[in-house]
């Protein structure tokens, strides 16, 4: 029975190897291909969440942005500058893109400045003082800023000014006279136009209307209900029954 035994455990798979006869035991790679695990590549990423991880370059940065506020609305050289120092595009390579785009045309500050000048005096009624307080905003140099306010003369202004007055007295017609004195005098006074201009048209323009409504007045009573030709140097002419 024993030797049967002992038969019968020989014959078991694997009972002639030893522990070191084992193919795991020893080590052995198993055939096929390992799951979960991918080769190393030196090559940076071309999408996915790695690629948005890399540093974007600094002048591609730049160059995005002064495309981008360049196509909504012209700007000034200062104003780009301004814009891609908020994104920490490091200066040199600012000057070295808005050089560039100086270069080609696109960052034009004298022209930017005429526009800024006709548009913001017709639009808006700014006189030269407030438009060239605007301009050094913007950033633009006093010789440029120079060159653009002379294209509005003092007559243009003055022009301005009294359309911007009347009818700023043609809105206010219901209030007291010292009322819309201020109110006009202090509305050209915040566009930029001096104390003495505003308070001269603010006058000749009330005497104007002062003018029209006597002058109105005097109509209304010559007429008096008559109609056309109804006095004659010997009285009234009245109807007569036919």
């Amino acid at each position: 029975m024993a030797a049967a035994a002992d038969d019968q455990h020989d014959q078991r798979p694997g009972a002639d190897r030893g522990p070191g006869d084992d193919p795991v035991s020893r080590g052995a790679r198993r055939p096929g291909p390992r799951s979960g695990r991918r080769a190393r590549t030196s090559e940076p990423p071309l999408d996915g969440p790695a690629a948005a991880d890399r540093e974007p370059d600094p002048e591609s940065v730049a160059r995005s942005i002064a495309l981008r506020l360049l196509t909504g609305a012209p700007r000034s050289r200062a104003q780009l500058a301004a814009a891609m120092a908020r994104k920490d595009v490091p200066e040199p390579v600012a000057e070295r893109v808005l050089d560039r785009f100086t270069e080609v045309g696109l960052i034009d500050d004298a022209e930017y400045a005429r526009i800024l000048v006709r548009s913001r005096h017709a639009d808006r009624g700014l006189a030269r003082r407030a438009l060239g307080v605007e301009l050094r905003r913007k950033g633009i140099d006093d010789e440029l800023a120079a060159e653009a306010l002379g294209t509005v003369d003092a007559e243009q202004e003055e022009t301005t000014a009294r359309e911007l007055a009347r009818r700023r007295l043609a809105a206010t017609s219901g209030l007291a006279r010292e009322v819309r004195v201020r109110r006009v005098t202090a509305m050209l006074g915040r566009k930029g136009y001096s104390g003495g201009l505003a308070h001269r048209l603010v006058r000749e323009l009330l005497a104007e209307e002062e003018a029209d409504r006597t002058s109105g007045a005097d109509a209304a009573s010559a007429d008096d209900g008559w109609g056309d030709g109804g006095w004659t140097d010997d009285g009234p002419v009245y109807a007569q029954d036919h």
